[in-house]
Formats: structure tokens, sequence, C-alpha cells
């Protein structure tokens, strides 16, 4: 695969300082201005038996931005389906009280996002970090109190009805199909991402005097198909500064090449809920298949970087397949490594708890990524991999 454009961003940076390595941006999407990368037809893909190498042609952090760019366009176009591009003018945001509303109007088709913003109770001025919990927050609320830091629940059925649970329609059938009908085959991840980095754009448009949130201190936090929710958020928009996935399971952080190895009874590319997904990701890279599929969620996991993420599993459910997140997170980490900030990623597996119930054991590991990437404090986050 070859390299045909670097950022102009990023062209002068071939000799940056781990000190000047951005830890979040002010756009969502900074490879929009690449050229596009050429995506096979699966039958013609080769097998690939070992972890794809997510560093493959980067030589420098200039390297990135396009490296990224071509895991981003492989995921959607293999995986999860296209998240389209919306620019400024087809966004209108207000404030209803403390309730943020984002009107988002393509194709002549209105879609209406609202989130209730809970402001700290703290006599630190505004804007505040903002924490949003896709479905809902499943952290302790302690983790949060007393801190500057406001918190907002995304609710990812106001994109598409799908959820876990209930009635539901189907695909054709969503809001996201009014404005997008060519991307009716698209899975929930996709869409889901699409929503939130709307709610961002709402909050960016109006700006800190109206919404009180400083937009460079931006985290995301989900648990179980939330916590994939959440990392497939943070992965596709730059301008989270936070990502922590919360017992994401299969199609989250665990590979699936490790999971379809795994003796166990986990959730493997075989046996997932293909509303979360592109149906063509079954057909074509069902069983012994997966080995053709170009990128694995290691890489997911790395489109992160080089903002910050923390995983954190449990490993009393088999089904989440914790064995083959940690086989991700430590190829994933080595992207971070490269780039000499391993400090902004980590990964805490720990037993004994209910699930997406974070037991005490984790919560100072927990707090110290909330204090480092949230609010700036000196931190120190470089042992977090257990």
């Amino acid at each position: 695969m070859q390299k045909i454009i670097v950022s102009t961003l990023f062209a002068c940076m071939a000799t940056i300082t781990t000190a000047q390595i951005p830890l979040v941006y002010q756009q969502e999407n900074m490879g929009r201005h690449l050229a596009k990368t050429r995506l096979l037809p699966p039958e013609q893909l080769p097998f690939i038996r070992t972890l794809p190498d997510a560093l493959e042609g980067v030589s420098h952090f200039a390297d990135w931005e396009w490296r990224r760019n071509v895991i981003s366009s492989q995921i959607q176009h293999y995986g999860i389906g296209e998240k389209p591009e919306v620019s400024t003018e087809q966004i209108e945001a207000r404030m209803d009280g403390d309730t943020l509303i984002v009107d988002v109007t393509v194709n002549g088709q209105t879609l209406t996002l609202r989130s209730v913003i809970h402001y700290p109770e703290t006599e630190e001025p505004a804007p505040y970090a903002l924490m949003i919990g896709t479905s809902m927050i499943s952290l302790p609320f302690q983790l949060f109190a007393g801190r500057p830091i406001a918190l907002m629940t995304y609710h990812e059925k106001q994109v598409n009805d799908y959820g876990q649970w209930g009635e539901h329609h189907e695909r054709g059938e969503h809001d996201f199909d009014r404005l997008y009908p060519a991307l009716k085959d698209n899975g929930a991840y996709s869409e889901w991402a699409w929503g939130l980095s709307r709610l961002l754009d709402g909050l960016q448009k109006l700006g800190p005097d109206v919404t009180k949130i400083d937009m460079s201190r931006i985290g995301v936090t989900g648990c179980s198909y939330a916590g994939k929710m959440a990392l497939y958020c943070g992965a596709f928009d730059e301008r989270v500064a936070l990502t922590i996935a919360q017992e994401p399971g299969g199609g989250g952080a665990a590979a699936w090449r490790a999971s379809h190895e795994s003796t166990k009874r986990v959730e493997d590319l075989d046996k997932t809920d293909y509303h979360w997904f592109l149906e063509s990701q079954k057909e074509y890279f069902h069983g012994d298949s997966v080995y053709r599929l170009p990128y694995d969620q290691h890489e997911l996991c790395a489109m992160v970087c080089p903002r910050a993420l923390l995983l954190l599993g449990n490993p009393d459910y088999e089904w989440l397949a914790d064995e083959s997140m940690r086989v991700s997170a430590e190829a994933a980490a080595k992207v971070w490594e490269r780039f000499g900030i391993a400090d902004r990623m980590g990964w805490s597996i720990v037993g004994g708890h209910g699930h997406c119930q974070l037991p005490e054991s984790q919560w100072p590991e927990v707090q110290a990524f909330i204090d480092r990437f949230l609010l700036g404090r000196d931190v120190d986050t470089s042992n977090v991999r257990k």
C-alpha cells in the first residue's frame, strides 16, 4: 500500500518532540484531505494470519495521520459502514436551559439530537471538561464528584432506534436513513459514531460562552455494547481527548483473529449482533476468512492515538473475550510507544465484580486518566497495564 499524500499540518513534524504531540485536536476526521485508500474486493485480499501491522509505512509521527486514515477507511468499508461528513452549514445548535439541542439537516431531512448537560457543583469557573456517556455513564459517580467535569448522556436511539433490548426498526427504517438512504446497509456503530460527532459539532458551534464546555477536554465512555460504541466514537473523532471503553467485548477492543482462535465461548466475528456491523462483514470474513480482514480491532484502538485511551475488562465474563482484548491492547500500545507517549494508553482487566460494575480496586487507575486527560493535572498514568 503506497502512501500518496502526507498532511501539510504534520509535514514539518518528522522531528517533533514528545511534548509537542497534541493531546487532542479541534477537528473531526483530520485525514479528510488525504488521497483515498485503494480498497480491494474481499476475495482479492491476502490471508494475514498474524495481526496486521498498525504502523505499516510509518517512520515518523508525521506519517500517522495518513496511516490512521487508511485504517479508518478499511474499518468503514469492510466492517461498520460509512460515517458521512457533515458541514458546519448543516448544523444548527441551541441551548434550552441545560439541554443541548442539535439539528442536523441533510438532503432536506432533519434529525434532532437532545442531551442534558449536568454541570458540576464546584467553585471552579467554567468552561468545564465534559464526560459523555454512550447510552449511560456506568463509571461510579464518585469518580466525578467534586471535580469540574460536566456529565452528559448520548442517547443513541435518537440516531437509530436500535437498542440491545426491546422492539426496534430494521435497516432502512432509522432516522439516520432518512438523511442517508444510500447508507441503509450501515452498521449501528458507524451511525452512532456519526451522532456523537454531531453533538460535538453543536458544542463547538455554540462555543464555551454558551455551553460552559471546554472543547479541548471532552471524554467519552460506555460499557458492554455501549463500550464498543464509546470506542468507535472516540476512535472516529479527534476532538475526543479521552476514551474509556469499559468491558467492550468482541467487536470492540477484542481482536477478531484472537477470538476466532480461542477455545472459549466468546463473542467473535461469527457470533455478534449484526445490527451493529455491515452484514457483508460476516459474509466475507466468517470462519477462517477472518484472516482476509485487512485490519483488526487493535487498529481501531490505535486510531485513538495520540489521544488517551483506557480499556477496562472483566475476565469473569467469558463472552467478553478479554484475552483477545489483551492481545489487541498490547499490539495497539506499540503505536503510542513508537511516538514516546506510552503513558496515554492503558488497560486494566480485573475480575471479582458484576458486569459494568467497576470495583473500587480499579478506581485509582480510572481516576488517574480522568484527572490527567480531562483536567490536565500532573498525574502518573504510565503503569496502568495489567
